[in-house]
């Protein structure tokens, strides 16, 4: 059975049972063997359908982007330019890049044909995998659910777009639109909680792709088995940021509050905890309070571009991960009525503070310190593998030993969050933080099936293969 999930779990909280019809297995499986049909017709194949699925997916993220961004005020309190930032111009970036490069990844890939095997031709061809499932988390509910279907209809697949109920607004303002802009036959949207994603997840996907946090990940994982249906787990995980002696303190402090308290550190590559040389550690505390206070006033909580927590579980979670967890230098204040909690920065955090055993997935962000660097690598090391890792310094040795010394899903130097926007990096995570990747290319081979083909002649068929050897 499914759990609630915690930080950035997609399956979650409690449902509205008041809906007209209840969505069950048996509702599951009509829809997938709907879906199937029209797969199985060969419609879904041609460059044309999918340029043309991705235009309309394009212009429905330009023509509602009013709707979308008040869905998204409404469920987290994103500012229009963060919502603009966060999710639609993210995806406007990969559909416009998708369709410009589409063509050129559908083209037959030729290898090598060995001589004993000439005359032929050899090349990989991609083909769709058929029928895919998309479970989308809350915290970037538009995003994360259209983000992964762009590399769906790219590949040519008919796809089920899963939305986060705890999400409400944002959930069914894709479930009232996009059936308006996509095909109906190939493309649908179940909203709906832990029973409706149960029941999507007892049938046989060709790929389910699950957004959200390693306990459900799991889950996900032992139902696709069922069915060995290959999966692509973008999970989460404690990224951890460097701060070497030498960075550029004021830059990095900017930087490092921009990706933390950005959707209000709901984030699943936010820097979840600073690792901070010693000799530095005031001179960069004090540039994180600038840049606070530089980003949202004096009072935070009345700032237009500071999110809220998206609902008053996660809230109580959260609060709960301040007891016992070091000296509060900024920020602590908090109200469970308006889902508020201030940028919070804490020091003297104790190995053992509850905010340092899951993944934080809120505006706290503990600074560590080190006297040296192998201990601040060991650290990391003793943990799982991260989704991100972060290192602000100059001297390159020192940094490319971070990188060469620790494992992650992705990295990135002297910045934060932003190794996202490089439309051909892939984007996913190692170990505990996932499995797969997606992202411009990455995403149209994750729902690609590589075919291998091997083309002969008739006309030179030499005896040698042939018994009596």
């Amino acid at each position: 059975m499914l759990e609630t999930p915690t930080p950035s779990g997609a399956p979650g909280e409690a449902r509205d049972d008041s809906q007209e019809a209840p969505f069950g297995p048996p509702q599951a499986a009509e829809l997938l063997g709907a879906l199937r049909e029209t797969f199985d017709s060969g419609r879904t194949r041609s460059l044309a359908w999918r340029l043309g699925q991705l235009e309309a997916l394009e212009a429905f993220v330009q023509e509602r982007e009013d709707e979308l961004c008040e869905a998204l005020r409404s469920d987290l309190g994103k500012s229009r330019f963060e919502a603009w930032l966060g999710e639609l111009g993210v995806l406007r970036a990969e559909l416009r890049h998708t369709r410009k490069h589409l063509p050129e990844w559908l083209r037959p890939e030729r290898v090598p044909v060995p001589l004993p095997l000439q005359p032929g031709r050899a090349e990989v061809v991609r083909e769709p995998l058929g029928v895919v499932l998309i479970i989308a988390p809350w915290n970037y509910p538009v995003q994360l659910a259209l983000a992964p279907l762009v590399g769906a209809l790219a590949a040519g697949n008919c796809a089920v777009v899963k939305p986060s109920e705890i999400a409400p607004a944002s959930s069914a303002l894709l479930a009232e639109w996009l059936p308006r802009y996509l095909d109906p036959d190939a493309v649908r949207v179940v909203e709906g909680g832990v029973p409706e994603t149960q029941a999507l997840l007892a049938q046989r996907w060709d790929h389910v792709f699950y957004t959200g946090n390693g306990r459900v990940g799991r889950i996900v994982m032992k139902a696709a088995a069922e069915h060995l249906t290959p999966v692509t787990l973008e999970l989460g995980g404690k990224s951890p940021c460097f701060v070497l002696a030498d960075a550029d303190l004021r830059t990095a402090a900017r930087r490092i509050a921009w990706g933390k308290f950005f959707n209000a550190g709901q984030t699943c590559v936010a820097p979840d905890y600073l690792l901070v040389d010693r000799a530095v550690e005031q001179p960069l505390l004090d540039a994180l309070g600038e840049a606070i206070h530089r980003f949202y006033g004096e009072q935070p909580r009345q700032s237009p571009d500071y999110a809220r927590i998206v609902s008053e579980r996660h809230f109580d979670r959260l609060v709960g991960l301040l007891e016992g967890s070091g000296q509060v230098v900024f920020g602590g204040e908090h109200d469970r009525g308006e889902r508020y909690i201030a940028p919070t920065v804490l020091r003297e955090v104790p190995e053992g503070a509850p905010v340092m055993q899951e993944e934080i997935f809120g505006p706290i962000l503990p600074v560590l310190t080190f006297s040296d660097l192998s201990e601040a690598i060991d650290r990391v090391r003793r943990g799982d593998k991260p989704l991100a890792l972060y290192v602000f310094g100059r001297a390159p040795e020192a940094v490319d030993r971070v990188l060469s010394e620790t494992s992650s899903g992705g990295a990135c130097v002297n910045d934060v969050v932003v190794h996202l926007s490089v439309p051909e990096l892939p984007f996913g995570g190692v170990g505990e933080s996932g499995m797969g990747a997606y992202h411009g290319r990455a995403s149209f081979e994750t729902f690609s099936h590589r075919r291998s083909v091997l083309r002969k002649g008739t006309r030179l068929d030499p005896p040698l293969r042939y018994p009596p050897y």
